[in-house]
């Protein structure tokens, strides 16, 4: 059950509030999913409706789709907080990081706080990526889906649908942006919960088959975050054990970056990409 309790007129959803951090919600990260909440269930999608606006509706309405038109974007990063902040200008560490390695690729961050797979994919379906025509999209997705806790019942069925709702995300991607070479990432290792590390790995063997190695190429950085047991290595995570810092966001760029040099040759000197943006509340305050 999704909810959608207020607090001081900003939007947060405890249902997927998994690091006790709450800035990234309240740039209306859910805020979408009041107007047209996707849910998968048995593989179909439900939509409903909610009544309440979150005050950065409008904003990302506005802003946030019209993003990709403001200027020349080869690679297309998709995904939820994780990758939101690598680009966000509220992060200035970490935008610096993204900064040092992509520059020149023309990259854009349009990664959005606290997004379930199935947000990701009414941003996609609402226009986001139209008339962008990126070369490569980078997408990681899922561990919001997660929940808290393994059900009783056990995990199948989650597997089933963030697996299925991560497909159809793909297709998508691939309707909008045929020509895209898609880079589909497993999720990362969490140590906040992790009785989760199991769900993550059956789930990530899925997303592996999604893969042709051609027009879809799975990655999977585990390895180099955490030891075989899921324990995550000194320095990779936020003290949230969720959220990459530094050192575990150039994990990912050091593995990104040999596939880019690939498909796109080197970085050029200047970089094309719409500047970057962060959290609307934290623009008003500053």
């Amino acid at each position: 059950k999704m909810v959608f309790p207020y607090s001081e007129g900003r939007l947060i959803d405890v249902a997927t509030t998994t690091s006790g951090n709450f800035e990234d919600y309240n740039t209306g990260g859910m805020a979408h999913a009041m107007l047209m909440g996707m849910l998968y269930h048995q593989g179909a999608l439900a939509i409903c409706s909610y009544d309440h606006l979150d005050m950065n509706m409008g904003e990302w309405v506005i802003d946030h789709p019209s993003i990709g038109r403001l200027g020349a974007i080869d690679i297309y990063f998709e995904g939820d907080s994780i990758t939101r902040r690598w680009g966000a200008t509220d992060y200035p560490e970490l935008l610096a990081n993204w900064n040092k390695n992509f520059f020149g690729w023309n990259a854009a961050d349009f990664g959005w706080g606290a997004d379930r797979v199935q947000n990701i994919l009414w941003r996609l379906t609402d226009g986001e990526l139209d008339g962008v025509s990126p070369k490569v999209i980078v997408l990681l997705a899922g561990t919001n889906d997660l929940g808290f806790r393994v059900p009783a019942g056990g995990d199948s069925s989650k597997v089933e649908q963030i697996t299925a709702g991560i497909r159809a995300v793909l297709k998508t991607m691939q309707e909008k942006a045929p020509e895209a070479i898609i880079i589909l990432m497993g999720i990362f290792p969490r140590n906040d919960i992790p009785a989760l590390l199991p769900t993550i790995r059956k789930i990530n063997q899925n997303l592996s088959n999604l893969a042709d190695g051609k027009r879809i190429r799975y990655l999977n950085i585990n390895d180099r975050l955490a030891d075989p047991d899921g324990v995550l290595y000194d320095g990779m995570m936020d003290p949230d054990k969720l959220h990459p810092a530094i050192k575990g966001y150039q994990v990912w760029a050091d593995a990104l970056k040999p596939i880019f040099q690939e498909l796109l040759g080197p970085p050029a000197k200047e970089d094309l990409a719409p500047p970057p943006t962060g959290n609307p509340a934290a623009q008003k305050t500053n």
